[in-house]
């Protein structure tokens, strides 16, 4: 499996920085039919040759996304649109 990882600082308090969590996800799940669910501050999210976490604290937010096999090819694409959420999202 290859590995995306992303921290960023996300200069929001907690109800702020979940309710762009909650966005970022929502965003996903319809362009790219990920399901996901929180527990706690981590929200969690799977579809077939991807699975991963954002997890939230005072300050960071933290991304892992792991890809299978026949999405690995498409990291740095993938990467890229990550980055792209976080700055449209997470903006410090």
């Amino acid at each position: 499996m290859t590995d995306i990882i992303v921290r960023r600082k996300h200069g929001k308090n907690h109800a702020e920085a979940r309710a762009s969590a909650e966005h970022m996800a929502s965003e996903l799940k319809e362009e790219f039919d990920l399901n996901y669910a929180w527990d706690g501050d981590v929200l969690r999210f799977k579809r077939p040759g991807v699975s991963g976490q954002l997890a939230l604290d005072a300050e960071d937010v933290v991304l892992n996304i792991h890809l299978g096999f026949f999405l690995s090819a498409l990291k740095p694409r993938i990467e890229r649109e990550v980055h792209k959420f976080f700055d449209e999202n997470f903006q410090s």
